[in-house]
């Protein structure tokens, strides 16, 4: 491991260093993950205060009046924001994940991954405040392992999070053909989701489309709330017979197959796989340090809601869960739900189009004027960032047209790496040479972080193989959709 800097966890939150006017991204050569101090700081707010009362930021530069204010997320927005990039697709897979599993397997898994990836969400605030230059993952890559390691982390990163988007691109056509009984082509639906999309991301700011996180927020709530007092009140789920018959089995602990077990374990990675978007987020705070404070209650109020969506509407509907299980208690109340849906399923892709986009955008006009200044060539690279991040999305998402099958690859394959493997890494970079290292309490965090490791490089490798199965199975049986397809993908 190389050079780390002398940080202890405790000290994690007060010690920050800050840039005045950024020459470059490169960091001091004889103490790796440190920069230059210019400006004193303001350890509550992670920025520095010159004489002129303007806001200096490692990452942004001078903002000011003439440009968009970068810098003014709330705590409690934050949580919102948190809270959307993770509900909107997570939540429909998870009904499956314990039919799967069996209840107890299934709430272990949830609970177990809660846990790591909301130590992960921490290690992202305590590693800002170390390194006010990190905006993105790619940046603490860059730290830790130099100009290389950040274009590969920054393109996982980057291909994750329009994978996410195309996701969404997806759930959206499912919506669209389920209000509309298929009254167009699903490419033309998903089409429109993107178009949909790409207008709201636009929107440069956190801050300004916070609002959109409530509403998404409300969207998705209200869908779920639905279904599950459909589920216990409907006689016959969307998928069980039509006539005669059936009966409903849940199982407290199933026996699924590897490939089955590990792609259920990797559509709760993708249910928790907002990490990349926590970066932007504490990086557009006001006090950063308040950072944690948003985490905690987004962390506890979505695995709350993953608990009691997923073991509500999979007791009363078992093994007749659809996929995604907005449409597992009978066709008017699917109709009900994706209506109520529609808007948090775009919201949830306009926030991971917008992380996306804006990844390349800061990348791009880095160290120069226009990247916070309302120039021509800011709103021209801007545009074309979200654009571009939209139809790759768009690509992804029909190419890969089942929703739990690209839920699954996408967790596995990128959400491991992005959101367990990269944070437990930052912590051991930041704390190998610590005060208070070889203590009781160092070492069980050194484990412990190891050990986070190591199951996420297990996840990935596992995940990733156990996706390719399926889906190469999918696509062999002709039980899916095949690419761009116009074919119904409702179910209807």
């Amino acid at each position: 491991m190389s050079h780390p800097s002398s940080i202890d966890i405790e000290s994690s939150t007060t010690q920050s260093y800050a840039l005045n006017d950024r020459k470059s991204d490169k960091v001091n050569q004889e103490h790796p993950g440190q920069t230059e101090i210019t400006h004193p700081v303001d350890i509550e707010n992670g920025q520095s205060i010159p004489q002129d009362g303007k806001i200096h930021d490692a990452v942004w530069g001078t903002i000011d009046e003439d440009g968009p204010n970068y810098r003014n997320l709330g705590w409690i927005r934050a949580s919102v924001l948190e809270l959307k990039t993770q509900i909107g697709l997570g939540v429909l897979g998870l009904p499956a994940v314990l039919d799967t599993l069996g209840f107890v397997p299934g709430v272990i898994v949830i609970v177990a991954l809660a846990v790591i990836i909301t130590w992960s969400d921490l290690v992202v605030g305590y590693f800002k405040l170390n390194h006010p230059e990190v905006y993105t993952v790619a940046d603490a890559a860059h730290i830790m392992f130099g100009p290389i390691g950040r274009e590969v982390i920054g393109f996982a990163f980057w291909l994750e999070v329009v994978a996410i988007a195309g996701a969404s691109f997806l759930s959206i056509s499912v919506a669209f053909n389920t209000i509309t009984e298929h009254a167009a082509c699903t490419v033309v639906w998903a089409v429109i989701g993107a178009v949909i999309v790409a207008v709201f991301a636009s929107i440069q700011t956190l801050g300004r489309i916070s609002w959109l996180g409530w509403v998404g927020l409300v969207s998705i709530l209200s869908a779920v709330i639905t279904l599950m007092i459909a589920a216990g009140l409907t006689d016959r789920p969307s998928l069980a017979p039509i006539d005669g018959d059936f009966e409903i089995i849940t199982q407290v602990v199933a026996q699924p197959s590897f490939v089955d077990a590990i792609n259920a374990v990797s559509i709760v990675v993708f249910a928790y796989a907002g990490t990349p978007n926590f970066f932007n987020i504490v990086g557009e705070m006001r006090e950063p340090a308040q950072y944690s404070k948003s985490v905690v209650a987004a962390q506890t109020l979505i695995t709350m809601i993953y608990l009691i969506v997923g073991c509500v509407t999979y007791h009363f509907v078992g093994q007749y869960i659809a996929s995604p299980a907005l449409g597992s208690a009978g066709f008017i109340v699917k109709k009900v739900c994706y209506g109520l849906a529609l808007p948090g399923l775009i919201v949830g892709g306009l926030l991971y189009a917008h992380t996306a986009a804006k990844y390349v955008f800061v990348r791009v006009l880095r160290n120069s004027r226009h990247l916070s200044k309302n120039t021509p060539v800011h709103y021209m690279v801007w545009y074309g960032c979200v654009g571009f991040t939209c139809g790759i999305g768009f690509i992804i998402a029909e190419a890969i047209p089942f929703f739990n099958d690209l839920l699954s690859l996408i967790g596995a394959l990128l959400g491991t790496l992005i959101c367990i493997q990269m944070e437990a890494y930052m912590w051991m970079w930041d704390n190998w040479r610590a005060t208070n290292r070889g203590t009781r309490k160092w070492n069980l965090m050194m484990a412990m972080n190891a050990i986070f490791f190591v199951l996420g490089c297990f996840l990935m490798v596992a995940g990733t193989y156990a996706a390719a199965v399926v889906i190469n199975d999918s696509l062999n049986s002709g039980d899916a959709g095949s690419p761009f397809s116009c074919a119904d993908n409702s179910g209807n």
